[in-house]
């Protein structure tokens, strides 16, 4: 009896142990994906020996996440076919590489929030540090606030720890959806430890000159607020949250209007603000490529191959749809949109559950809808944020099936493991 009674201490504390690493493992590539001055970054080779790991250890996959890896598998060999199109290979091998590399992050993902919910928080809030970290750095580079801050800035425009501003401020939104939504929904007196930090992710997102990071805060933002108003049936519940989106939006207008006070900040606002550029309106310039890319699409149902649009036309597709038509094919293309759907479908039919992970699939679900509108103007086929955006939009459809399973068998539901 004694033996036994000394190895279950040890047996829970090896269970602690394990749940603690497993953990702060998940935390620290969250952590990293940050930070992408170079390809391949630390995230890509970290991130291949976790799941490695992990798929020794135990990685299940689960029926209800099978759409997304099939469609994903799909979407891949659509980039293999068109391959095939290609008079010369050059580094297309290396771009599909990286493309099934991000799917199955995202099919990671989906799995491990799907077996530990509590990860949510701990994907948040790691989210959230290293989305302050590369905010700070990009406004600390844009004014030039020590020497070799220029790093942290691309084209005069704030970029963080990231190559492209395009992807930085989008990177953005996810954290700052997140403090948004703690600001309307928790005690008000927290209200300065929330605005704070949210003020700094919007100077980054404002700094980066990205209109389409500039929308897809926006959009998230009204989305969040309109499902919150929606999902509570409390008059005075729904009156809070008016009073602090109104708040909120005052403090945000406030610190948009101090930016604009500098000079060269106003400048390029306004020129950025511009709803059509040069280089979209031009005769080969982005909308008549849309054009001219479609009806190509019509006359190569493989694709052309990753990368040759540009190749051709010395611009990328600047566009989800045409750059899965042109790098993926129709069959390419027909995955990616069956996903995309699908992903809305399903997580819409959740979303408004009394679960304990319904506020983050609530921020994650409502980004999410900002990246496929964002996608219409710019590639996002190769953002790590958006992998791991969809992986828990589907770790959530997961979840929501076990818990109705076990509501059938008759099972008591609990929630011990949400951390």
């Amino acid at each position: 009896m004694s033996a036994v009674a000394h190895e279950l201490p040890r047996a829970a504390i090896n269970a602690k142990l394990i749940e603690l690493i497993s953990t702060a493992a998940v935390s620290l590539g969250v952590l990293l994906s940050g930070f992408v001055l170079r390809e391949p970054a630390p995230y890509e080779l970290y991130m291949a020996g976790l799941i490695a790991i992990w798929a020794l250890f135990g990685l299940r996959l689960s029926r209800p996440i099978a759409p997304l890896i099939v469609l994903l598998v799909l979407f891949n060999i659509g980039g293999m076919l068109a391959m095939t199109q290609m008079a010369e290979i050059k580094d297309t091998p290396l771009y599909l590489a990286v493309s099934l590399f991000l799917a199955i992050t995202s099919i990671f993902f989906a799995a491990v929030t799907e077996a530990k919910p509590g990860l949510y928080r701990v994907i948040f809030n790691a989210w959230l540090a290293t989305a302050l970290v590369t905010a700070a750095l990009g406004i600390l580079g844009y004014f030039h606030a020590f020497p070799g801050a220029e790093i942290f800035t691309r084209y005069e425009r704030a970029a963080g720890a990231f190559e492209d501003p395009n992807v930085f401020g989008p990177f953005l939104a996810l954290p700052g959806i997140y403090l948004l939504h703690r600001m309307l929904t928790d005690n008000p007196l927290k209200m300065p430890l929330y605005a704070i930090p949210l003020l700094i992710l919007v100077g980054g997102i404002l700094l980066s000159f990205s209109r389409g990071a500039w929308g897809l805060f926006g959009v998230s933002s009204i989305l969040l607020v309109s499902a919150l108003f929606l999902q509570s049936s409390s008059g005075a519940f729904r009156l809070r949250i008016a009073v602090m989106a109104v708040v909120a939006v005052l403090l945000l207008a406030v610190a948009i209007m101090v930016a604009l006070q500098f000079p060269a900040v106003a400048d390029l606002f306004y020129a950025r603000a511009t709803l059509e550029q040069d280089y979209d309106s031009a005769r080969l310039g982005r909308f008549a490529r849309y054009g001219i890319g479609f009806m190509m699409a019509l006359e190569h149902p493989l694709g052309i191959g990753a990368l040759v649009f540009g190749d051709i036309f010395h611009e990328d597709t600047h566009n989800i749809w045409l750059k899965a038509l042109m790098d993926y094919g129709w069959l390419g293309f027909v995955s990616y949109l069956s996903l995309t759907l699908w992903t809305l479908a399903a997580g819409f039919r959740i979303l408004f559950r009394d679960r304990p992970w319904q506020p983050f699939l609530l921020c994650t679900y409502v980004v999410y809808i900002g990246h496929i509108g964002l996608g219409t103007v710019i590639d996002i086929d190769h953002w790590r944020h958006l992998y791991l955006l969809i992986g828990m939009i589907w770790g959530a459809i997961a979840l929501e099936y076990r818990h109705q399973r076990r509501h059938r068998e008759g099972f008591p539901q609990t929630t011990t493991d949400f951390g």
